[in-house]
């Protein structure tokens, strides 16, 4: 009885293991969440017109899609998850299939094995890919799904084009548009004001 009032670290390996994964799994979901923008910010209507031109059209749809990417993977997901309301069954595959993603690709930190073999994470992407689609064709909704995603596409451009990226708070390097900034000395983003 020498570890009378000790706490102990762990119950077995396993479960800490488990603990530990899933712990890794929250903090990057959390992380990944962490990265939306405020709705009222993307729906701000004083924030929308029309670009003067083709080049600043394209500009502002690159911005506010590095921007906005969480905000804009939920609106699409959102309208994927509607589309698939009449059809209970395909949505339980589908939803058995974005868990299989999940766990499979986007949460993992360690290679996946399989029988003491390392599998290659193009292996795995090509793989859950084709077998999202074949379930797709199996459950006949690929007509559904495709309108939906392109319901989502044609969405998000057009709110990329019209809303203005002025009065976006921009980190550069967390956006990934450090090669898209005016040649002539302007700088995008309203982070950059002269006084």
């Amino acid at each position: 009885m020498t570890n009378y009032g000790t706490i102990p670290s762990s119950s077995s390996p396993g479960t800490s293991t488990k603990l530990e994964y899933i712990s890794r799994a929250k903090e990057r979901v959390i992380a990944g969440l962490g990265t939306r923008r405020p709705w009222k910010v993307m729906f701000n209507f004083r924030s929308f017109n029309f670009p003067g031109n083709l080049s600043e059209a394209v500009a502002r749809a690159r911005t506010n899609i590095a921007y906005f990417t969480m905000n804009y993977a939920l609106v699409v997901l959102i309208i994927l998850f509607l589309s698939l309301l009449w059809h209970p069954i395909s949505l339980i595959v589908f939803i058995v299939m974005g868990i299989a993603w999940v766990f499979l690709y986007f949460l993992r930190d360690e290679p996946l094995v399989v029988i003491g073999r390392t599998i290659d994470d193009r292996v795995v992407l090509i793989v859950l890919g084709v077998l999202t689609i074949f379930f797709l064709l199996l459950t006949h909704v690929t007509l559904n799904v495709l309108l939906s995603l392109l319901i989502g596409v044609v969405l998000i451009l057009i709110h990329g084009v019209m809303r203005k990226t002025d009065d976006l708070l921009l980190d550069e390097e967390a956006t990934g548009l450090l090669s898209t900034a005016p040649a002539d000395g302007a700088s995008v983003g309203a982070g950059s004001t002269s006084s």
